[in-house]
């Protein structure tokens, strides 16, 4: 049963891979009016869908930025709710025109998975959540505990390496889904848990207890997150890159979604015109109109802006930029330009 699975998916990705390259995804996502854009609904800050249906978060906003780009319109966008075991098979088959799900760039899933990774958008890396009357201060402390894990990510398999090379014994308690992970840590029915350090943070506001539990400081692992498209379209590749190097040089070159139009009248910075659309025809070259960043910037903003929105000071999670500063602050945020 196992291989016929997946000789039907390696068939659908087949005939997702030669719809594609018979007519770019770029102008199948303009002919069809919207853009189908895979996310999650269970991670507070990143992507979560509200009562009256609705998607809001920091991964959310990318995927409007990527509409707001093709259509000068951020809620022309269809959001597909994935789980991590269903997210890939969706970009394979053209279920989705792209990932934006707190998504971790690997070797494997740049190539045999059949992804292309736009530019990182969260620099993060996985952690652990104990309750604070457990005594646990470090990962030596873990010896002989369970610990709950969400399976089908990088976060179960960094887990069981780990613990490997420092001979910790554990028992994990695999779920599938963050909910269902979240959820028996805070029914004591494990000891800790372990996400990326993003995803415990997002997640310490929802429990029983807020307080009664701390993150470790030591984080096992680099998780670099942002979107992914499927191999094999460079032109739809390019599209969604650069509307995330535009959030990041908008940023850099004071441009927000408040100041835009006037900076578009009076900027003599030929980098911030050129963001704009005022000068070169950079964005005809990508397929997109001459507006396209402008409509980002005004429609969802840079980078900061989005940042702060869901996750900054302003928030019930209050994240440091860390390595998500600027590069000019000593973070790792770097936009490649526009020229």
């Amino acid at each position: 049963m196992r291989k016929l699975s997946s000789i039907v998916v390696a068939l659908a990705f087949a005939a997702a891979f030669t719809a594609a390259t018979a007519q770019g995804l770029l102008q199948q996502v303009q002919d069809r009016g919207h853009l189908v854009c895979g996310v999650n609904n269970q991670l507070p800050g990143f992507g979560v869908q509200l009562a009256d249906g609705s998607f809001e978060g920091f991964d959310v906003d990318y995927c409007r930025a990527v509409a707001a780009a093709v259509f000068g319109d951020a809620d022309a966008v269809e959001f597909r709710a994935l789980s991590a075991q269903e997210r890939f098979t969706a970009v394979q088959t053209g279920e989705v025109d792209v990932l934006i799900r707190n998504t971790t760039w690997t070797s494997s899933r740049d190539s045999s998975v059949g992804l292309n990774f736009a530019p990182t958008t969260f620099y993060d890396g996985q952690g652990f959540m104990v309750k604070r009357a457990s005594g646990i201060t470090s990962l030596q402390d873990l010896e002989g505990s369970s610990i709950c894990v969400q399976s089908g990510t990088t976060t179960e398999l960094n887990l069981a390496d780990v613990m490997a090379a420092l001979g910790i014994e554990y028992t994990p308690v695999i779920m599938e889904t963050a909910d269902q992970a979240i959820a028996s840590y805070d029914a004591n029915q494990c000891e800790a848990y372990t996400t990326d350090v993003s995803g415990l943070i997002s997640r310490t506001p929802t429990l029983q207890d807020p307080e009664g539990s701390m993150i470790l400081p030591q984080t096992i692992s680099k998780e670099p997150l942002g979107p992914a498209v499927l191999h094999g379209d460079d032109q739809w590749f390019d599209v969604v890159k650069w509307v995330v190097f535009a959030t990041f040089e908008a940023e850099e070159y004071g441009i927000t979604s408040e100041n835009a139009s006037e900076l578009r009248e009076s900027s003599q910075n030929p980098s911030v015109q050129r963001i704009l659309g005022v000068e070169g025809n950079l964005m005809e070259q990508l397929g997109l109109e001459q507006n396209a960043m402008y409509d980002v910037i005004t429609q969802v903003g840079n980078y900061g802006e989005i940042f702060d929105r869901h996750l900054g000071p302003d928030t019930p999670f209050d994240m440091e930029r860390g390595l998500n500063a600027l590069y000019t602050e000593g973070g790792l945020i770097y936009g490649m330009p526009f020229r």
